[in-house]
């Protein structure tokens, strides 16, 4: 198995950031480790426009830091990126030059146009999403693009971002309204030359970046949001008209004490979220949508799939990426399981009742219901339930994943309503039954390949006269199969309202 190591380095104007990822298998990869060191460039630069002495021997300081921790993880490629601060500097060239003497690390300096490209491909690969607007608000630049179809349309690069506006309109921590005007119209003016801007009303705006990340977790932090992932997380207009109204308001040693704002982004949240905003109403964006992932997953994509960086299938990839984390599972297992779910939702008609989205989810948890193994296999579907909830599914919502997890783990309805407690806010009432009902079906999946080899090849079901039917045909005699189902036909007609009723035959016998 392939267990390339690739460390990418990403010089931002506001931090400097690390990631390690290993390559586990032909498509799979996993994050093994991250740093981050605060830069803040962009409100250092001298009054000529160049990076200072100081700044050049602090960030040949990191990336030696990030240079020895990728020899202790044994990476087989770095990457070191430069993004707006370097590239804008009067000597990015010079500092380019010195970082690599200093360091061996050869330094890309990229284009704004390509920095909103990487951005892009980063987030298309954990997203599922088709049309829209992405924004990736830096400390030093704003990038900004258009995307259709899946496909990046148009992009620009703006010199503004956080840090850079913090150092030009802001004086002691605090943001005069005068001065919060005067960035809203330069921000405004500046966009108006771009007017592909505004060709999508309605659209969703996705967000790249710290600005957006901390935005985030404020926003969950006031609404005592109970999931705690800020990748998918919806900012309402409202709240970013509320966050907007409120934000500038307060006093530098007041935004230190804001719930879910670091210390690190405390003075330069204002300027970031005031843009976000200002760019936000002149798009007439229909919602704001958080990405975690970005540049740096872009720029991982391309070094190790190069030629195909972009997922067709983000969810798919998603669950196998995961699914290839835990040894410990069976993959023809997982896959037979997942198939004979999927056809028994279409055989019984399900998606009338609960919609094409559900037999995605229940797909889903059938792959996933057994990955808790891998951490004890007594009461393993207990850690299905965290590891399904907690790990980062792309291509579902909060509210998806929630749900996903509750039918991998199902075993009974009242256990099911109770896990469901915590999460009121993402979750209905009707949740309840679409839980039972999709739980209980993949208990039958599972049951239907109880010895994990598979020797029930296909079913077919049907509702006749209060009886479920299901006629299989084997490769070999499915005993235990056969004795798992009678063991669950009592409790799925307790649910149901249904009795179990089974016909076989051998494959080389049925056709």
């Amino acid at each position: 198995m392939n267990r390339e190591r690739v460390g990418i380095i990403d010089i931002g104007s506001n931090s400097v950031r690390l990631v390690v990822y290993e390559r586990i298998g032909d498509k799979s990869y996993r994050v093994i480790d991250e740093s981050k060191e605060s830069a803040k460039l962009s409100a250092t630069i001298a009054p000529d426009g160049s990076i200072t002495k100081e700044d050049i021997k602090r960030l040949i300081d990191i990336l030696t830091h990030f240079r020895t921790l990728c020899s202790v993880h044994q990476a087989d490629t770095i990457r070191a990126v430069a993004t707006a601060a370097i590239r804008n500097a009067t000597n990015g060239d010079y500092v380019a030059e010195q970082l690599q003497l200093a360091t061996g690390l050869h330094i890309e300096i990229v284009s704004g146009e390509e920095e909103a490209r990487l951005g892009f491909v980063g987030m298309i690969n954990a997203m599922d999403i088709e049309d829209g607007y992405l924004i990736d608000i830096g400390g030093g630049s704003t990038e900004l693009s258009l995307f259709r179809d899946r496909k990046l349309v148009r992009s620009v690069s703006f010199p503004f971002g956080a840090v850079n506006m913090t150092k030009a309109y802001m004086n002691e921590g605090e943001l005069t309204k005068e001065n919060a005007k005067r960035l809203r119209d330069f921000v405004t003016e500046t966009a108006r030359g771009e007017s592909w801007l505004q060709s999508g009303p309605g659209l969703p705006l996705v967000g790249l970046g710290g600005t957006i990340r901390s935005l985030c977790k404020i926003d969950q932090k006031l609404k005592k949001y109970s999931f705690a992932q800020t990748h998918q997380y919806e900012l309402s207009k409202t709240s970013l008209d509320e966050l907007a109204e409120w934000l500038p308001t307060l006093t530098a040693k007041d935004r230190s004490k804001v719930d879910g704002l670091s210390q690190d982004r405390a003075d330069i949240i204002v300027p970031g979220l005031i843009i976000l905003h200002t760019l936000f109403l002149h798009m007439n964006a229909g919602r704001c949508l958080v990405s975690g992932a970005g540049l740096r997953d872009g720029v991982f994509y391309e070094t190790a799939f190069p030629g195909e960086p972009i997922i067709a299938d983000v969810l798919a990839a998603s669950v196998l990426n995961l699914l290839d984390q835990h040894p410990a599972v069976s993959r023809a297992h997982a896959m037979q399981v997942s198939r004979f779910a999927a056809k028994l939702f279409d055989d019984l008609s399900l998606g009338s009742v609960f919609g094409p989205k559900a037999r995605s989810l229940l797909q889903t948890a059938a792959l996933l219901y057994r990955i808790g193994v891998s951490v004890h296999f007594y009461n393993f579907y207990k850690h299905t339930f965290y590891l399904v909830a907690h790990s980062r599914l792309d291509g579902l919502t909060h509210r998806e994943s929630v749900l996903c997890a509750l039918i991998a783990s199902f075993k009974s309805k009242s256990r099911a309503r109770s896990m469901m407690q915590p999460y009121k806010e993402l979750l209905t009432d009707s949740d309840v039954d679409l839980v039972y009902r999709l739980g209980s079906l993949l208990q039958l999946a599972i049951a239907l390949d109880r010895s994990e080899t598979q020797p029930i090849a296909d079913i077919r079901a049907s509702i006749e006269k209060q009886e479920l039917r299901i006629e299989w045909t084997s490769r070999r005699d499915p005993a235990i199969e056969l004795t798992e189902m009678g063991r669950f036909a009592g409790d799925f007609k307790k649910g149901w309202g249904l009795r179990v009723k089974l016909k076989g035959s051998s494959a080389s016998t049925s056709g």
